[in-house]
């Protein structure tokens, strides 16, 4: 009994191993990263995170901060990057990879040299996106340091404005090589102003992308590439507020941050599980940004859209939405203008049909869009003296548009086309 009680007194002595305990700023589900599945969660663990620090220990305090990185998607299946690997690569793509690509013909459009698809140079290649990537194969010489990340992302930025190609073309392109830029980040593990501002540009990127992909109505492949953006993008905002988290640990202040978070939960709009999970992402927003005006701004978009008040949904989007909040918001005002069709045409009286020039002043839109949305939406119009107006059926389930027959219908608004006019950069 005494030897017993020996061991136990022994191994009570032992020191304990200290927890892994990470208080994340901000998660995503890595299999639910779409429009209509965003979820956050208190606990989140990415598969294998990297710290910032050169000690061993994942547990956030003063000296040591823990972020998630794009690492924690399905974009790289090895992540055993060294920690001190640092970029010296010098060029957009590495002269490797470029040789590799030329003798394969393996390149865009973008980087062929005099259009010839087995020559390209370094002003013009870029490194490409890679799925499976580990570390035994990685060299320094492969990666690229942060000036030259910010360097070739103004080369790429810059091609969505001064390309005459289609933009699914010049989207295509871009969003494959944003990918290996943030790539490039995740392997160095880097962290600061500058990296906060790149992700920045490369979520604006993404969120304008979502604009001109839903314009591209007559190219079957939209629908996919506006999930894999919308992907994308989300993934982008997961290590964007773990770098605002990493910046506020050494009280560093980033401006942006209110904007990005109403983008944030401007995108859970279309979430079937919106409540808990935003009130669980609320607690852990500082004061301040919950403050701001543009959270502010959220919060009232997110409650007319849960209470369908739709007229106070589409009124303040066109009065108060930044152009890149429009952009987020831009599916939402054609479910909400619906909504408004079959509360008009619920309510009102059979004969007298409600005029569909009052109801393009209600809904923000052209007469003639009016007239083609009621049509999607099996709503029956007549024509009498004064116009042609919505005819009451007593419908209480309408019949929404099939994604065939979905047409991308523009706010009516002049402020809206300025603000469009007025971002010529990102």
């Amino acid at each position: 009994m005494s030897d017993v009680r020996s061991s136990m007194a022994d191994r009570s002595r032992q020191p304990r191993k200290p927890r892994n305990r990470r208080n994340y700023y901000y998660s995503s589900s890595s299999s639910s990263s779409s429009s209509s599945s965003l979820s956050y969660s208190n606990s989140a663990k990415p598969s294998n995170p990297t710290t910032i620090s050169n000690t061993s220990s994942s547990r956030i305090n003063h000296t040591t901060t823990t972020i998630i990185s794009d690492n924690n998607d399905d974009d790289t299946t090895n992540q055993d990057f060294p920690p001190t690997l640092l970029g010296t690569c010098p060029f957009m793509c590495p002269v490797e990879e470029r040789a590799r690509r030329e003798r394969l013909r393996d390149l865009a459009v973008f980087e062929r040299l005099h259009g010839n698809p087995a020559k390209t140079s370094p002003t013009l290649a870029v490194k490409k996106f890679c799925r499976t990537i580990s570390s035994k194969d990685m060299q320094a010489f492969d990666v690229r340091p942060v000036s030259v990340l910010q360097d070739t992302l103004n080369y790429l930025l810059n091609l969505l404005h001064s390309s005459d190609r289609p933009f699914e073309v010049v989207h295509d392109f871009i969003f494959d090589r944003t990918r290996s830029i943030r790539q490039d980040l995740s392997m160095q593990n880097t962290s600061g102003d500058q990296v906060i501002h790149m992700y920045e540009r490369m979520i604006k990127f993404h969120i304008v992308s979502q604009h001109h992909l839903r314009q591209s109505c007559g190219n079957p492949n939209t629908a996919s590439l506006c999930h894999l953006n919308l992907e994308q993008l989300i993934k982008a905002l997961t290590t964007l507020f773990n770098l605002y988290e990493v910046n506020r640990a050494s009280n560093s202040v980033c401006h942006n941050e209110a904007e990005f978070c109403s983008f944030y939960l401007l995108l859970h709009l279309g979430s079937d599980k919106q409540g808990e999970s935003l009130l669980l992402w609320f607690r852990r927003i500082p004061s301040l940004i919950m403050k701001s005006k543009e959270m502010c701004f959220a919060r009232r978009i997110l409650r007319y859209h849960r209470l369908g008040y739709y007229k106070n949904f589409i009124y303040t989007t066109e009065e108060e939405a930044s152009y890149l909040q429009y952009c987020i918001l831009e599916p939402y005002i054609n479910e909400v203008r619906i909504l408004a069709l079959s509360c008009v045409s619920y309510g009102g009286y059979k004969l007298q049909p409600y005029p569909l020039a009052h109801l393009s002043k209600l809904l923000m839109m052209k007469e003639s869009d009016v007239e083609s949305l009621c049509v999607d939406c099996a709503f029956e119009t007549s024509i009498d003296g004064t116009g042609k107006g919505l005819l009451s059926t007593k419908q209480s389930v309408i019949s929404k548009p099939t994604r065939a027959a979905q047409k991308y219908y523009q706010v009516d608004s002049e402020r809206i086309e300025r603000l469009s006019a007025e971002l010529s950069e990102l």
